[in-house]
């Protein structure tokens, strides 16, 4: 089921949108969501990121450590 959202944009992402619209014969509708979802996949990779970054422990080894684990 999909469900209506209103949204405002500024004039150059409007532009922006129309222009990648036109350009491949998709819907803005269509962009909006591949858009929504690349931000969300992004945001969720960031956030495994943050919090492996912050967990105490998570070892963490040396630059030394891992070019040797990864033969260089």
């Amino acid at each position: 089921m999909n469900t209506a959202v209103s949204v405002r944009l500024p004039e150059n992402l409007a532009n922006a949108l129309d222009k990648v619209s036109k350009e491949t014969e998709r819907s803005k509708s269509f962009h909006i969501q591949k858009a929504l979802e690349m931000y969300f996949e992004e945001r969720a990779d960031l956030q495994i990121a943050l919090d492996r970054l912050n967990d105490p422990t998570d070892p963490i080894i040396s630059l030394e450590q891992m070019s040797k684990e990864i033969g260089l």
